[in-house]
């Protein structure tokens, strides 16, 4: 009688067949729930991880432009060897002359366009080394000979990087002891020069200037001024978010192509 009721009670105990099932299936959801979290999770951990990867890469780019396009506007450099040789020397101060082989101007990290007849109408004296204006740079410097011979140089200013064809609205004042030159590159539509400009010697080339018999003890004061031209027909909103560098090089000689001359002896 005791083993009937024993075995009754655990009949009882026992898990039905339907609860068996139920078990079973909520066992499974519960690993397919736990699995899905996983690849849920595993597909979060890659996309922060992508996010992270691009903003990295965004960094980098941002900071390798900063570098390269946002150092020096405008640069002057004399060839070393040539100015040991020579004695030709360049300086920003004629009371304090501080020989150097390089000069910079200060940076304008943002300008926009203007015109030529906002320009200070003085400019060319209004002040040694940089001496920048509101959406304009503009940067005199000196060469003297303070060597024993007279000599013969050249000068030219290089356009070393442009973003967005900003050069084709670009205008460089050139002043040469108080004579000046503006160069800008000839219009694109018809190939002529800009209104009271001298063109661009070619792409990348601005100008190019012989000084001959240079003596001692003479000084050759340069002035140097670059904007946008707001009058100038390639001035559109393409050019928006555009960026140049350009360097001024002193050197001892220039090889001439058969077809070429200076643009001052044209």
């Amino acid at each position: 009688m005791a083993n009937e009721e024993t075995t009754n009670t655990q009949l009882q105990d026992a898990p039905t067949l339907e609860e068996q099932i139920d078990e079973a299936t909520l066992g499974e959801k519960l690993e397919k729930k736990a699995k899905k979290e996983k690849r849920k999770n595993k597909r979060r951990i890659a996309f922060e991880i992508f996010l992270v990867l691009i903003v990295l890469l965004l960094i980098n780019v941002y900071i390798v432009l900063s570098i390269f396009y946002k150092g020096e506007n405008f640069t002057v450099t004399l060839d070393s060897e040539y100015g040991r040789e020579s004695g030709l020397v360049i300086y920003e101060d004629p009371e304090n002359k501080y020989t150097r082989t390089f000069l910079r101007s200060k940076d304008i990290e943002f300008f926009t366009d203007i015109s030529i007849n906002w320009l200070p109408e003085d400019i060319d004296n209004e002040g040694n080394g940089s001496h920048n204006g509101r959406n304009y740079i503009a940067y005199t410097f000196y060469a003297e000979n303070m060597g024993q011979d007279t000599i013969n140089y050249w000068t030219t200013i290089k356009i070393d990087d442009v973003v967005r064809n900003v050069d084709e609205a670009i205008r460089v004042m050139v002043f040469k002891n108080g004579e000046r030159v503006v160069y800008a590159k000839n219009n694109r539509e018809t190939g002529e020069p800009e209104p009271e400009t001298t063109p661009f010697k070619d792409e990348d080339t601005v100008m190019l200037d012989l000084t001959e018999n240079f003596e001692v003890g003479d000084i050759d004061k340069w002035t140097v001024v670059v904007w946008v031209e707001g009058d100038d027909p390639e001035c559109l909103d393409d050019l928006i978010g555009g960026e140049i560098k350009m360097h001024m090089t002193l050197t001892e000689e220039h090889i001439l192509q058969e077809d070429e001359t200076p643009q001052d002896e044209r």
